[in-house]
């Protein structure tokens, strides 16, 4: 559990040094940096959907140690399971609990039943987030912090707060990323009224429409 940590927190650290440094390239101004750093949900969902992916990861590695290798992303309170189960229970098993848990609004289930991934193909998988996070970044019209990207075994997962424009564009944008498979989307889509009143506000309401997940 520790070198599993450790090899995150290092995979990590170095996509977030990317993307920084691309940041800071992009936003050219406060004003573009505003827009950029914008994210649709308010504060206090943004905890919970830290809360939900930090409790969900713990219990679930303590529980499956090294029988599986599993991802927990929340946003707006919509959890995505990513990585790899040995076996059909497992999947399950993770999937009922992530149901369960209080805050979840709704969840995924993208467990693939099958050998746990190598450290060398969720560094490649962390390197591919990274390339189409930029990619959103120097993308206009397209809010890239308010959404989240995740790459599993060359699939890529999106979820956020989008229009319909939008959500086309942040699709359209990772398909066309060298190394994706296929696009799978999560969104909570909202009209565009509700986007003037979020820029206006800064901030998204707790509760959002479901849409259901749509693959390219």
């Amino acid at each position: 559990m520790f070198i599993k940590s450790i090899t995150k927190f290092v995979i990590a650290s170095s996509c977030i040094s990317l993307l920084s440094a691309c940041a800071v390239v992009a936003v050219g101004g406060v004003t573009a940096g505003a827009t950029i750093m914008a994210d649709r949900r308010t504060p206090a969902v943004q905890a919970i959907d830290k809360g939900i992916e930090l409790q969900a990861e713990n219990a679930l590695d303590k529980r499956f140690g090294d029988k599986a290798n599993i991802n927990v992303t929340s946003f707006n309170q919509k959890v995505l399971l990513t990585g790899e189960a040995q076996d059909d229970g497992i999947k399950n098993e993770a999937g009922d609990y992530v149901k369960s848990m209080k805050n979840a609004r709704s969840s995924f289930n993208e467990l693939v039943v099958g050998p746990i991934s190598s450290y060398t193909a969720r560094a490649s998988d962390s390197y591919l987030e990274s390339k189409i996070k930029t990619q959103m970044i120097f993308t206009d019209q397209l809010p890239s912090n308010s959404m989240a990207i995740v790459a599993e075994g060359g699939n890529v997962y999106l979820m956020g707060i989008l229009t319909q424009n939008e959500a086309a564009l942040a699709k359209k944008v990772a398909s066309n990323t060298n190394g994706v498979k296929e696009v799978f989307a999560y969104f909570d889509i909202i009209s565009d009224a509700e986007k003037n009143r979020l820029e206006k506000q800064g901030k998204a309401d707790d509760t959002q429409p479901s849409s259901p997940p749509v693959n390219k």
